[in-house]
Protein backbone atom coordinates (compact mmCIF):
# COMPACT_ATOMS: atom_id res chain seq x y z
CA UNK A 1 0.00 0.00 0.00
CA UNK A 2 0.69 3.56 -0.97
CA UNK A 3 2.13 5.62 1.53
CA UNK A 4 2.09 9.56 1.55
CA UNK A 5 4.38 12.18 3.40
CA UNK A 6 1.43 14.19 5.76
CA UNK A 7 0.34 11.05 6.95
CA UNK A 8 3.80 10.80 9.09
CA UNK A 9 2.81 13.22 11.91
CA UNK A 10 -0.71 11.66 12.42
CA UNK A 11 1.32 8.08 12.37
CA UNK A 12 3.80 8.90 15.10
CA UNK A 13 1.07 11.04 17.05
CA UNK A 14 -1.36 7.90 17.08
CA UNK A 15 1.45 4.64 17.43
CA UNK A 16 3.17 6.97 19.96
CA UNK A 17 -0.27 6.57 22.06
CA UNK A 18 -0.26 3.49 21.77
CA UNK A 19 3.42 2.61 22.30
CA UNK A 20 2.91 4.62 25.62
CA UNK A 21 0.07 2.38 26.49
CA UNK A 22 -2.50 5.24 25.94
CA UNK A 23 -3.86 3.98 22.74
CA UNK A 24 -7.51 3.35 22.67
CA UNK A 25 -8.99 0.48 21.75
CA UNK A 26 -11.39 2.11 19.04
CA UNK A 27 -9.85 4.81 17.25
CA UNK A 28 -12.94 6.88 15.00
CA UNK A 29 -11.18 8.27 12.24
CA UNK A 30 -12.61 11.54 10.21
CA UNK A 31 -11.37 12.04 6.98
CA UNK A 32 -12.57 13.96 3.69
CA UNK A 33 -12.13 11.05 0.71
CA UNK A 34 -8.74 11.03 -0.62
CA UNK A 35 -6.91 11.74 2.09
CA UNK A 36 -5.31 8.01 2.58
CA UNK A 37 -7.06 7.07 5.66
CA UNK A 38 -6.43 3.58 4.40
CA UNK A 39 -2.95 3.86 4.52
CA UNK A 40 -2.76 5.50 7.58
CA UNK A 41 -5.31 2.77 9.41
CA UNK A 42 -2.69 -0.10 7.41
CA UNK A 43 0.32 0.91 8.85
CA UNK A 44 -1.22 1.36 12.81
CA UNK A 45 -2.51 -2.54 11.86
CA UNK A 46 1.01 -3.31 11.07
CA UNK A 47 2.73 -1.46 14.05
CA UNK A 48 -0.24 -3.33 16.75
CA UNK A 49 0.06 -7.12 14.93
CA UNK A 50 4.10 -6.52 14.62
CA UNK A 51 6.12 -9.17 17.34
CA UNK A 52 9.02 -6.77 17.27
CA UNK A 53 8.47 -3.55 16.57
CA UNK A 54 11.10 -1.30 16.34
CA UNK A 55 10.16 1.88 18.08
CA UNK A 56 7.49 3.38 16.13
CA UNK A 57 7.48 1.44 13.07
CA UNK A 58 6.85 -2.55 12.24
CA UNK A 59 9.82 -4.52 11.88
CA UNK A 60 8.58 -5.75 8.85
CA UNK A 61 10.45 -9.24 8.94
CA UNK A 62 8.48 -11.18 11.64
CA UNK A 63 5.98 -13.97 10.87
CA UNK A 64 3.06 -11.77 11.52
CA UNK A 65 4.48 -8.63 9.24
CA UNK A 66 4.83 -11.35 6.44
CA UNK A 67 1.53 -12.58 7.01
CA UNK A 68 -0.17 -8.61 6.61
CA UNK A 69 2.52 -8.10 3.66
CA UNK A 70 0.72 -11.18 1.90
CA UNK A 71 -2.83 -9.92 2.77
CA UNK A 72 -3.62 -13.15 5.11
CA UNK A 73 -3.04 -12.60 8.56
CA UNK A 74 -5.97 -14.57 10.61
CA UNK A 75 -5.84 -12.00 13.47
CA UNK A 76 -6.50 -8.38 10.99
CA UNK A 77 -10.12 -8.49 10.32
CA UNK A 78 -12.13 -6.25 7.65
CA UNK A 79 -15.11 -5.57 8.39
CA UNK A 80 -17.74 -3.83 5.42
CA UNK A 81 -20.13 -4.30 3.33
CA UNK A 82 -20.39 -6.91 0.49
CA UNK A 83 -19.62 -5.70 -2.88
CA UNK A 84 -22.74 -4.13 -4.83
CA UNK A 85 -24.54 -3.58 -1.23
CA UNK A 86 -24.10 0.07 0.21
CA UNK A 87 -25.03 -1.25 3.97
CA UNK A 88 -23.33 -3.26 6.71
CA UNK A 89 -25.84 -6.06 8.43
CA UNK A 90 -25.84 -7.59 12.07
CA UNK A 91 -24.28 -10.71 10.81
CA UNK A 92 -21.22 -10.25 9.98
CA UNK A 93 -21.08 -8.01 13.14
CA UNK A 94 -21.59 -11.09 14.92
CA UNK A 95 -20.03 -14.14 13.36
CA UNK A 96 -16.99 -11.20 14.16
CA UNK A 97 -17.44 -10.95 17.46
CA UNK A 98 -17.45 -14.47 17.98
CA UNK A 99 -13.90 -14.79 16.44
CA UNK A 100 -12.39 -11.71 18.41
CA UNK A 101 -13.12 -13.67 21.91
CA UNK A 102 -11.06 -16.97 20.74
CA UNK A 103 -8.00 -16.36 21.20
CA UNK A 104 -5.75 -15.15 18.48
CA UNK A 105 -4.12 -17.11 15.84
CA UNK A 106 -0.98 -15.89 16.14
CA UNK A 107 -0.99 -14.96 19.91
CA UNK A 108 -0.64 -11.17 19.47
CA UNK A 109 -3.08 -8.45 19.02
CA UNK A 110 -6.78 -9.03 17.00
CA UNK A 111 -6.70 -5.65 14.60
CA UNK A 112 -10.10 -4.86 12.68
CA UNK A 113 -10.67 -2.22 10.27
CA UNK A 114 -13.80 -0.95 9.77
CA UNK A 115 -13.67 1.26 6.08
CA UNK A 116 -16.73 3.16 6.26
CA UNK A 117 -18.50 3.25 9.80
CA UNK A 118 -21.68 4.68 7.94
CA UNK A 119 -22.56 1.71 6.30
CA UNK A 120 -23.74 0.16 9.60
CA UNK A 121 -26.85 -0.59 10.07
CA UNK A 122 -28.90 0.44 13.31
CA UNK A 123 -29.01 -3.16 14.57
CA UNK A 124 -24.91 -4.08 12.94
CA UNK A 125 -24.27 -0.68 15.07
CA UNK A 126 -25.61 -1.68 18.70
CA UNK A 127 -24.15 -5.33 17.96
CA UNK A 128 -20.82 -3.52 17.54
CA UNK A 129 -21.55 -0.70 20.23
CA UNK A 130 -21.66 -4.15 22.70
CA UNK A 131 -18.10 -5.59 21.66
CA UNK A 132 -16.65 -2.13 22.23
CA UNK A 133 -18.18 -2.00 25.43
CA UNK A 134 -16.56 -4.93 26.63
CA UNK A 135 -13.72 -5.76 24.32
CA UNK A 136 -11.82 -9.08 24.24
CA UNK A 137 -7.69 -8.36 25.24
CA UNK A 138 -5.13 -7.24 22.55
CA UNK A 139 -8.44 -6.43 20.53
CA UNK A 140 -8.57 -2.61 18.76
CA UNK A 141 -11.09 -1.67 16.53
CA UNK A 142 -9.89 1.06 13.97
CA UNK A 143 -13.08 2.90 12.37
CA UNK A 144 -13.22 5.65 9.50
CA UNK A 145 -15.93 7.71 8.26
CA UNK A 146 -16.64 10.73 6.32
CA UNK A 147 -19.21 12.20 8.37
CA UNK A 148 -19.24 11.11 11.81
CA UNK A 149 -23.10 12.74 13.06
CA UNK A 150 -24.19 9.52 10.54
CA UNK A 151 -23.27 7.53 13.19
CA UNK A 152 -25.11 6.38 16.18
CA UNK A 153 -24.29 8.61 19.40
CA UNK A 154 -23.60 6.05 21.43
CA UNK A 155 -21.20 4.27 19.23
CA UNK A 156 -18.93 7.42 18.77
CA UNK A 157 -18.94 8.02 22.78
CA UNK A 158 -17.07 4.63 23.11
CA UNK A 159 -14.09 5.92 20.56
CA UNK A 160 -11.25 7.82 20.58
CA UNK A 161 -12.23 10.65 17.87
CA UNK A 162 -9.68 11.65 15.62
CA UNK A 163 -10.04 14.37 12.64
CA UNK A 164 -7.56 13.52 9.85
CA UNK A 165 -7.04 17.30 8.35
CA UNK A 166 -5.87 17.94 4.61
CA UNK A 167 -2.42 18.87 4.03
CA UNK A 168 -1.73 22.52 3.70
CA UNK A 169 -2.11 24.05 0.33
CA UNK A 170 1.29 24.40 -0.52
CA UNK A 171 2.18 20.73 0.36
CA UNK A 172 -0.89 19.41 -1.55
CA UNK A 173 0.90 21.47 -4.68
CA UNK A 174 4.21 20.25 -4.64
CA UNK A 175 3.21 16.90 -3.95
CA UNK A 176 0.60 16.57 -7.00
CA UNK A 177 4.12 18.22 -9.48
CA UNK A 178 6.11 15.65 -7.72
CA UNK A 179 3.14 12.91 -9.47
CA UNK A 180 3.88 14.31 -13.10
CA UNK A 181 -0.06 15.39 -12.69
CA UNK A 182 -1.51 16.54 -16.02
CA UNK A 183 -2.34 20.47 -15.92
CA UNK A 184 -1.11 23.71 -14.85
CA UNK A 185 -0.51 24.78 -11.08
CA UNK A 186 -3.75 26.59 -11.45
CA UNK A 187 -5.94 22.94 -12.62
CA UNK A 188 -3.89 21.19 -9.44
CA UNK A 189 -5.09 24.45 -7.42
CA UNK A 190 -8.39 23.88 -8.62
CA UNK A 191 -9.10 20.03 -8.36
CA UNK A 192 -7.62 21.00 -4.66
CA UNK A 193 -10.12 23.32 -3.45
CA UNK A 194 -13.18 21.08 -5.65
CA UNK A 195 -11.90 18.19 -2.41
CA UNK A 196 -11.25 19.90 0.47
CA UNK A 197 -7.57 20.12 -0.02
CA UNK A 198 -7.26 16.35 -0.03
CA UNK A 199 -4.93 15.38 -2.56
CA UNK A 200 -5.49 11.88 -3.82
CA UNK A 201 -8.82 12.97 -5.02
CA UNK A 202 -7.43 16.24 -6.62
CA UNK A 203 -5.07 13.62 -8.68
CA UNK A 204 -7.81 11.46 -9.78
CA UNK A 205 -9.87 14.96 -11.14
CA UNK A 206 -6.98 16.03 -12.88
CA UNK A 207 -6.76 12.30 -15.10
CA UNK A 208 -6.94 13.86 -18.65
CA UNK A 209 -10.13 11.86 -19.07
CA UNK A 210 -11.94 13.00 -15.49
CA UNK A 211 -10.53 16.67 -16.26
CA UNK A 212 -12.22 16.91 -19.80
CA UNK A 213 -15.41 15.47 -18.84
CA UNK A 214 -15.70 18.95 -16.21
CA UNK A 215 -14.26 21.05 -18.53
CA UNK A 216 -17.14 20.06 -21.18
CA UNK A 217 -19.60 20.53 -18.65
CA UNK A 218 -17.97 24.03 -17.89
CA UNK A 219 -18.23 24.82 -21.65
CA UNK A 220 -21.83 23.34 -21.73
CA UNK A 221 -22.82 25.80 -18.67
CA UNK A 222 -21.00 28.88 -20.49
CA UNK A 223 -23.05 28.15 -23.82
CA UNK A 224 -26.25 27.42 -21.85
CA UNK A 225 -25.78 30.76 -20.03
CA UNK A 226 -25.48 32.82 -23.05
CA UNK A 227 -28.38 31.16 -25.21
CA UNK A 228 -30.48 30.53 -22.18
CA UNK A 229 -31.13 26.89 -23.37
CA UNK A 230 -30.49 24.97 -19.99
CA UNK A 231 -31.62 21.78 -21.50
CA UNK A 232 -28.28 21.91 -22.98
CA UNK A 233 -26.83 20.82 -20.02
CA UNK A 234 -28.57 17.12 -19.99
CA UNK A 235 -26.18 15.03 -21.74
CA UNK A 236 -23.39 16.63 -19.46
CA UNK A 237 -25.12 15.55 -16.44
CA UNK A 238 -26.87 13.03 -17.37
CA UNK A 239 -24.58 10.01 -15.90
CA UNK A 240 -23.60 7.56 -13.66
CA UNK A 241 -21.55 9.77 -11.68
CA UNK A 242 -24.30 13.13 -11.48
CA UNK A 243 -23.80 13.23 -7.87
CA UNK A 244 -19.96 14.55 -8.68
CA UNK A 245 -21.02 16.42 -11.18
CA UNK A 246 -23.33 18.05 -9.93
CA UNK A 247 -20.77 18.86 -7.12
CA UNK A 248 -19.00 20.89 -9.52
CA UNK A 249 -21.81 22.60 -10.55
CA UNK A 250 -22.76 23.79 -7.20
CA UNK A 251 -19.12 24.88 -6.38
CA UNK A 252 -19.50 27.04 -9.48
CA UNK A 253 -22.69 28.53 -8.23
CA UNK A 254 -21.27 29.45 -4.71
CA UNK A 255 -18.38 30.65 -6.12
CA UNK A 256 -20.56 32.89 -7.98
CA UNK A 257 -21.79 34.08 -4.81
CA UNK A 258 -18.45 34.72 -3.31
CA UNK A 259 -17.60 36.59 -6.49
CA UNK A 260 -20.69 39.25 -5.78
CA UNK A 261 -18.79 39.81 -2.23
CA UNK A 262 -15.35 40.71 -3.76
CA UNK A 263 -13.80 37.43 -2.50
CA UNK A 264 -12.26 36.27 -5.46
CA UNK A 265 -9.29 34.77 -4.03
CA UNK A 266 -11.93 32.49 -2.52
CA UNK A 267 -12.84 30.76 -5.18
CA UNK A 268 -12.80 27.11 -5.91
CA UNK A 269 -12.37 26.74 -9.59
CA UNK A 270 -9.56 29.08 -10.24
CA UNK A 271 -9.22 28.30 -14.17
CA UNK A 272 -12.88 28.99 -14.79
CA UNK A 273 -13.39 32.56 -13.23
CA UNK A 274 -14.39 34.10 -16.92
CA UNK A 275 -17.53 31.61 -16.15
CA UNK A 276 -17.86 32.76 -12.61
CA UNK A 277 -18.22 36.06 -13.72
CA UNK A 278 -20.99 35.46 -16.16
CA UNK A 279 -22.83 33.38 -13.39
CA UNK A 280 -22.38 36.66 -11.23
CA UNK A 281 -23.63 38.77 -13.35
CA UNK A 282 -26.50 36.77 -15.09
CA UNK A 283 -27.95 36.25 -11.74
CA UNK A 284 -28.54 38.29 -8.10
CA UNK A 285 -27.27 36.60 -5.10
CA UNK A 286 -30.26 35.24 -4.04
CA UNK A 287 -31.17 33.56 -7.24
CA UNK A 288 -27.74 31.87 -7.05
CA UNK A 289 -28.67 30.93 -3.34
CA UNK A 290 -31.79 29.03 -4.25
CA UNK A 291 -30.18 27.54 -7.43
CA UNK A 292 -27.52 25.73 -5.31
CA UNK A 293 -30.87 25.02 -2.46
CA UNK A 294 -32.42 23.46 -5.41
CA UNK A 295 -29.44 21.20 -7.42
CA UNK A 296 -28.35 20.37 -3.49
CA UNK A 297 -31.95 18.58 -3.05
CA UNK A 298 -31.91 17.52 -6.20
CA UNK A 299 -28.22 15.73 -5.86
CA UNK A 300 -30.05 14.16 -2.73
CA UNK A 301 -33.13 12.53 -4.33
CA UNK A 302 -30.81 11.15 -6.75
CA UNK A 303 -28.52 9.72 -4.36
CA UNK A 304 -31.52 8.30 -2.16
CA UNK A 305 -34.55 7.77 -3.97
CA UNK A 306 -34.54 4.14 -5.19
CA UNK A 307 -35.60 3.91 -8.67
CA UNK A 308 -35.39 7.51 -9.48
CA UNK A 309 -35.75 8.31 -13.38
CA UNK A 310 -32.62 10.66 -13.12
CA UNK A 311 -32.98 12.00 -16.76
CA UNK A 312 -36.44 12.83 -15.97
CA UNK A 313 -35.39 14.51 -12.54
CA UNK A 314 -32.62 16.62 -14.14
CA UNK A 315 -34.94 17.32 -17.41
CA UNK A 316 -37.35 19.21 -14.42
CA UNK A 317 -34.69 21.10 -12.63
CA UNK A 318 -33.26 22.48 -15.75
CA UNK A 319 -36.50 23.67 -17.20
CA UNK A 320 -37.02 25.48 -13.47
CA UNK A 321 -34.07 26.94 -13.98
CA UNK A 322 -34.90 28.15 -17.28
CA UNK A 323 -37.60 30.01 -15.74
CA UNK A 324 -35.83 31.55 -12.95
CA UNK A 325 -33.46 33.38 -15.82
CA UNK A 326 -36.78 34.02 -17.60
CA UNK A 327 -38.06 35.88 -14.48
CA UNK A 328 -34.73 37.59 -13.95
CA UNK A 329 -35.82 39.67 -17.45
CA UNK A 330 -33.60 37.25 -19.84
CA UNK A 331 -35.67 36.07 -22.64
CA UNK A 332 -35.96 32.18 -23.62
CA UNK A 333 -34.15 31.51 -27.34
CA UNK A 334 -37.62 29.91 -28.40
CA UNK A 335 -39.51 33.20 -27.48
CA UNK A 336 -37.73 35.24 -29.96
Amino acid sequence: MNWYPWLNTPYRQLVGQYAGGRGHHALLLHAAAGNGEDALIYAISRWLICQRRNGEKSCGECHSCRLMLAGSHPDYHVLAAEKGKSSLGIEPVRQLSETLYAHAQQGGAKVVWLPQAEQLTEAAANALLKTLEEPPAHTYFLLSCREPSNLLATLRSRCLYWHLSSPEEALSLQWLERQGVAGSRTDCLTALRLHDGAPLAAERLLQPERWQQRSALCAALAKALQSQDMLQLLPQLNHDDVAERLHWLCALLMDAMKWQQGAAAFVLNQDQQPLVQLLAARLSSSSLQHSVQQWLHCRHQLLSVVGVNRELLLTERLLGWEQMFAAAGYSHPHSL
